[in-house]
């Protein structure tokens, strides 16, 4: 940095957790910070056309306009929705649940339902936590099998390990062995040990398949854990139909491979099974989430040192607060979305259920939006439907820093300051990473003058709501809202934890509060040796950090299930189980597609980013060589690809958005035959988005294609792969 400019970005080699290793998106915060389009000022739009705005005339409006609206038509005549960009700023993760909470509203909304709630809904069924999910202990682990995962390209995704690739070459320098099952040769899977090609959606018949094998041969085993574990006798009845002869060709894989790949899980004493975005993105995203952490329990590797184990936070985690061993657990279906009769699943709905609440009359219709860092008209199927239903809504706003292809069409957008002048501490990565640790970034710039934190904006908008008025100061409201939330939670104790705060205030104030109570905190004064703030500050600056240590054991002390055991055999499984056994037979399509995530374009908010948007064009359609012959296809083409209509899109009301879109191709023997691959997040040719560098190349959006109403029945996830469809060239 140079006079107020950044100079240049590099990863801070004594860093405890990421040793230096430092991703595209981190070094592109320079073109973030810079970016010409990148958002200063509100905006309001008037008569059809976005100007600018002071602060206080946004939330003025905001004011006049919301308020109004819910008293007409009901507090669930608000949908409120957290998008991707969330995950990383503090501010909005811990402020974004009071503005819901705040609202009373039925109907919210994020990302997770795009990519990762079956994994989240497994977890809170087979451990008590929605974020008690056990990751691979990769320094000690001597064979991972990893089912549509990619971190080389992602860095892990609800498994924070960064520089992927250098833990998997010492794991495989030790002799241990990496093997990627996937419908295309990833990065990954290209440094693999094996590499096996799947049928899209197949993921759950193959570990159905290993498990029935893990049974019939007698290599079920739980170490320790064997008290622990309620259901084996329910799952192994019901998995008898899975054979690995029976789910060969649902999977695409020969029933001896199959064998094999339970054989050696099950021998290998240090041994752990991943599976991610690829296994919760389909039809059966729960049921094969849940069957990861089963292989996991059965062979005995849960838990365990080299197997899956479960990080321990510092700050933010719900499994290390309360009872030990013991908990509530998860519930599902405490209300459902108005025209689908979707189940909520953590408090959520659906994302392929907000155009529907839009376009719907009746009570309870969505009137009004409010969009936190979400741009879910690219990033949910059927995003033309969508876009049309925001424009028929009475109020939006959007916090965002562009006016991308969702903001545009906002009546008010609040932009929030660049990363780099944010402080930064991660809430939601240490739940998931390969190490445990503690480290807090100092923001680099000012903030420019007026510019509002993104908490401060929240505080605003839930005092709107509150009837508070608009013109109330964020950080009064704050501590009014402090001393309510220490009283419920410190009792008789809250004076004094509020003294030992001094004169903190904001985000600060919520993160030493949670890493003074969390598992290695000091107590307030009870644990001098514990961690408080200021320690993680001072370590966090020459020091790279806290390290907390490698993962341990946490069983039974992790379990929040209210008969403290694993429940491998939850009901909602259990019956998902039958939909799977009739769905044994059905006949594989000719061609289906599936998304993938480049290292340089994970999400649409990257587009915009010249570091980023340069080099070959990414947003292609991968095909094998034996399809691209078949359907004549050259490389370099251009092909056009279309949804087939499925019987249930058939009756579909709003199937309309069954349509072709044309995308560039490119051949390669990396792609399964009978398979097409196109990137996740593009389409940037929108009328009044305002991405210049995005624009240039806008790419095909893979979710024009897909239908809304298509999703995993138990988690409500959205179905974004191993959908048929035909290719064809443009002549």
């Amino acid at each position: 940095m140079c006079a107020g400019k950044v100079i240049s970005i590099r990863g801070h080699e004594a860093d405890v957790f990421s040793a230096g290793y430092i991703c595209p998106k981190g070094v592109a915060l320079k073109d973030l910070h810079e970016d010409p389009d990148r958002l200063r000022t509100p905006l309001i739009k008037r008569d059809g056309v976005f100007v600018e705005a002071s602060w206080d005339e946004a939330f003025a409006e905001i004011e006049r306009r919301l308020p109004t609206l819910m008293a007409a038509h009901g507090k669930d005549s608000v949908a409120v929705m957290a998008g991707n960009p969330a995950a990383h700023k503090i501010g909005l993760l811990l402020y974004f649940p009071r503005l819901a909470r705040a609202l009373g509203t039925r109907n919210v909304f994020s990302a997770s339902t795009l990519d990762q709630m079956p994994k989240q809904l497994s977890s809170g069924l087979l451990f008590g936590h929605w974020l008690s999910i056990p990751v691979p202990d990769i320094t000690r682990c001597d064979y991972l099998l990893m089912l549509g995962a990619n971190p080389l390209a992602s860095n892990g995704s609800l498994w924070t390990v960064p520089d992927f690739k250098g833990k998997a070459k010492a794991m495989q320098a030790r002799g241990g062995k990496l093997v990627v099952i996937d419908p295309r040769r990833t990065e990954t899977a290209a440094m693999a040990d094996a590499h096996h090609f799947i049928r899209p959606g197949g993921d759950a018949f193959l570990m159905l398949g290993m498990l029935h094998t893990l049974f019939d041969e007698t290599l079920v085993k739980f170490g320790r854990l064997a008290g622990l574990v309620n259901g084996l006798h329910e799952v192994q009845a019901a998995v008898a139909p899975f054979t690995a002869d029976a789910v060969a060709a649902r999977c695409g894989m020969s029933a001896a491979t199959i064998r094999q790949l339970a054989r050696t899980l099950a021998t290998t004493p240090r041994a752990a099974v991943y599976g991610r975005i690829g296994t919760c993105t389909q039809t059966y995203g729960t049921l094969a989430s849940w069957l990861v952490d089963v292989l996991n329990i059965v062979t005995g590797h849960l838990d365990e040192a080299g197997g899956a184990m479960f990080p321990k936070a510092a700050a933010f985690a719900a499994n290390t607060a309360g009872t030990s061993g013991t908990g509530k657990g998860v519930m599902t279906g405490r209300h459902h979305s108005r025209v689908s009769a979707a189940p909520e699943v953590m408090g959520e709905l659906p994302v392929g259920c907000l155009a529907e609440e839009i376009e719907t009359a009746g009570p309870g219709q969505v009137k009004a939006f409010i969009s936190i860092a979400t741009n879910p008209v690219l990033s949910s199927p059927n995003g033309e439907r969508l876009a049309r239903a925001l424009d028929k809504l009475d109020f939006m706003v959007s916090m965002d820093i562009y006016v991308n292809e969702t903001s545009r069409h906002a009546d008010v957008i609040l932009p929030g300051p660049s990363a780099l002048e944010d402080m930064h501490y991660d809430v939601v990565f240490p739940q998931f990473s390969w190490r445990n640790h503690a480290r807090y970034s100092e923001p680099i710039f000012d903030r420019a003058a007026g510019q509002p934190d993104e908490w401060e904006s929240l505080v605003r908008l839930v005092a709107i709501v509150q009837g508070k008025g608009a013109d109330r100061d964020a950080a009064q409201l704050d501590d009014e809202q402090f001393a309510s939330d220490a009283q419920r939670l410190f009792g008789a104790q809250a004076p004094a934890v509020v003294q030992a705060l001094g004169a903190l205030k904001g985000l600060e104030r919520l993160l030493d509060v949670a890493l003074r109570s969390g598992p290695y905190g000091d107590g307030f004064g009870q644990r001098p040796d514990g961690l408080n703030l200021q320690k993680v500050k001072s370590a966090s600056g020459a020091g790279g950090g806290m390290d907390l240590g490698e993962l341990m054991p946490r069983m039974p002390e992790v379990l929040r299930t209210p008969s403290g055991k694993i429940e491998l055999a939850p009901p909602l499984v259990m019956t998902d189980l039958l939909r799977a056994t009739a769905d044994l037979a059905r006949p594989v399509p000719d061609m289906v597609i599936v998304g993938r995530r480049d290292v340089r374009s994970s999400n649409s908010w990257m587009h915009n980013l010249p570091l980023l948007a340069k080099g070959p064009i990414r947003c292609t359609a991968l095909v094998h060589p034996l399809d691209a012959a078949r359907l004549g296809l050259t490389n370099g083409s251009m092909a056009r690809i279309t949804r087939i209509a499925t019987a249930h899109s058939a009756h579909s009301a709003h199937s309309a958005n069954i349509q072709s879109i044309g995308a560039q191709v490119h051949i390669t023997a990396s792609m399964m035959p009978g398979v097409v691959s196109l990137p996740h997040g593009w389409g940037h040719n929108r009328p009044g988005a305002r991405l210049q560098v995005a624009a240039e190349r806008p790419g095909a959006n893979l979710n024009d294609l897909l239908d809304d109403q298509l999703r995993d029945p138990l988690s409500g996830n959205a179905v974004l792969s191993g959908i048929a469809v035909r290719m064809s060239a443009v002549v």
